[in-house]
């Protein structure tokens, strides 16, 4: 960052108005030129200059491109929030713009929960009945989240995020949380479930999970939760939860067990018909896993289980390694 360009970046009324407004929360570009009541081309130009300055960065999601407060800005964007907050509260015309804006960005969550509603309406049937196989959901995450408290969750990649609903639920107790979907639509569904939450704690990313747009070794915990029997090979998807993984970071795959029910292919695009333990614990060991004992939850048609493993030191090798598992 130079000091120069922020200062420039700043002298502008549009833009102090952008990024009060991001201190609050991720918003797409016409989502701004809507609240800001500018055409999304002026509001384009401004986001370059902020983004240009290392006070924003963009992030494109489809053919939507979102902005979000700088994460590299460390305390350079603390003091700028600052002074905004500062100005805020000295200046009633600035004052009086900001609030105006803040009564337009609550017609945007509005907006974004109507969405969300219509998806939900739209797949209710399929998901209750769906559902209605195996144990009830808040089980599943109470299991889950016991399984996971022994240690820390740090930085919480969730892969194959869906409603979000695994984001919101370790938001609180994970340094920071990455919500991942290549649906496009699952992920506005997402963003209208997390946007109460500070933007510092979640983000939202567009991503396959065989090809992670991630470095390695970037987070501390994976959860793939009811996602890897969508895909038809499971092998390259952990291979690159293991690769974002830290040495000693650990992966719970929450999914159903081995089963027969043929018509979840066709009704919910099943490309798996679940897990058996064995078969996981192999896929686990040759992404660099050490697996634990998995979880069982019993409750109807179709068991969920949880299965955990923790990263091993990448010098340590698969062999090596399998007399220490417990399957």
């Amino acid at each position: 960052m130079v000091t120069e360009d922020i200062f420039k970046a700043l002298a502008d009324l549009t833009r102090l108005r952008i990024a009060r407004l991001l201190s609050t929360m991720e918003l797409a570009v016409g989502e701004l030129a809507q609240v800001l009541g500018q055409s999304q081309p002026r509001v384009s130009r401004h986001v370059g200059i902020l983004c240009d300055a290392g006070l924003a960065e963009r992030r494109r999601e489809g053919s939507w491109v979102f902005l979000r407060q700088s994460e590299a800005g460390g305390p350079v964007i603390a003091a700028v929030q600052h002074l905004l907050a500062v100005a805020e509260a000295e200046e009633g015309e600035f004052a009086a713009l900001c609030e105006a804006d803040r009564r337009k960005l609550a017609a945007i969550r509005q907006s974004r929960e109507t969405a969300a509603e219509a998806y939900f309406a739209r797949h209710a049937t399929e998901w209750d009945e769906l559902r209605a196989l195996h144990s009830p959901d808040a089980e599943v995450e109470l299991r889950l989240a016991e399984a996971l408290a022994d240690a820390p969750l740090g930085h919480l990649l969730d892969i194959g995020t869906g409603t979000g609903r695994m984001a919101e639920l370790f938001a609180g107790s994970a340094e920071r949380v990455v919500a991942l979907d290549k649906n496009l639509e699952m992920l506005r569904v997402a963003r209208a479930k997390l946007q109460h939450l500070p933007t510092a704690r979640i983000e939202l990313v567009q991503g396959d999970f065989a090809d992670l747009p991630f470095g390695d070794a970037q987070f501390d915990t994976v959860i793939l939760h009811q996602v890897l029997h969508f895909a038809p090979d499971p092998a390259p998807a952990l291979a690159e939860a293991a690769r974002v993984l830290r040495g000693g970071g650990r992966i719970a795959i929450v999914d159903f067990a081995a089963h027969q029910r043929e018509e979840l292919r066709d009704r919910h695009q099943h490309a798996r018909l679940g897990f058996a333990d064995r078969q996981m614990a192999d896929l686990l060991r040759a992404a660099g896993f050490a697996a634990s004992t998995p979880i069982a939850l019993e409750g109807g048609d179709l068991t969920v289980k949880i299965w955990l493993g923790t990263r091993r030191p990448k010098s340590a090798s698969p062999a090596s390694a399998s007399a220490k598992e417990t399957v």
